[in-house]
């Protein structure tokens, strides 16, 4: 008990201890002190480290092969150039893939000519009128489950993530693809963290939708979009 401590005790002794923070693990710091020592196969070990991610990464966003190339190779080369600007407050894979992550959303962002004039209210799941989703009155959960319809399921998927607008898709790319956290991907796109979650929201409510209307169509809409 503390009533029974050594008199003669400093203060900074009989002070609880502050709990350390945990030491972080980088994975990475072999690649990260190879590139900082500019060392000449730093860039190759990179590329094959984190080249064919970012490229799905980028290609998810833009949906353009030649735009995700480019996006890619600018983004490992600013890697490489800033290198000593990592601090190592998140992991250096995180790091990168939000660095490609934004410049992907800039892209598509400002190419005008590529964005989508699909308007989610249009499409979204149906509201009462006191603002209470309205659910289907399809249970589509067994015919998403059965093993014979996933590769139509994942047409389906990739038809129904093409068609939300890029800023949407953005977020979901993000936050259920890529696992990034809500303050990631906020972080990654300049957003507030309620835009993220209202955009991210909005883009699972149409995902949902169209995932009832494959399902309550018995495929068919899959197979019209094939």
């Amino acid at each position: 008990m503390m009533g029974q401590q050594t008199v003669g005790l400093s203060m900074s002794a009989m002070s609880p201890e502050r709990p350390r923070p945990p030491v972080r693990v980088e994975r990475d710091q072999a690649l990260i002190e190879a590139l900082r020592g500019r060392e000449p196969a730093s860039a190759e070990r990179l590329v094959e480290t984190y080249g064919e991610r970012a490229y799905r990464l980028a290609m998810r966003i833009t949906r353009n092969p030649q735009d995700a190339e480019e996006i890619v190779q600018d983004a490992l080369w600013t890697i490489m150039r800033k290198i000593d600007t990592f601090r190592g407050e998140a992991a250096f894979g995180s790091w990168l893939y939000r660095i490609v992550a934004n410049a992907a959303y800039q892209r598509v962002r400002g190419d005008r000519r590529r964005r989508s004039e699909i308007s989610l209210d249009e499409v979204l799941p149906m509201f009462h009128e006191d603002a209470e989703y309205a659910p289907t009155s399809v249970d589509w959960s067994p015919a998403l489950n059965d093993p014979a319809r996933q590769s139509e399921l994942r047409r389906v998927l990739t038809s129904a993530m093409n068609a939300l607008p890029e800023d949407y898709r953005t977020a979901i790319v993000l936050r259920d693809v890529e696992g990034f956290s809500t303050i990631e991907v906020a972080q990654t796109l300049g957003l507030s963290v309620a835009n993220v979650k209202t955009r991210v929201h909005r883009g699972r409510l149409f995902l949902r939708k169209r995932l009832a209307e494959y399902a309550s169509a018995g495929g068919a809409l899959a197979r019209q979009s094939a």
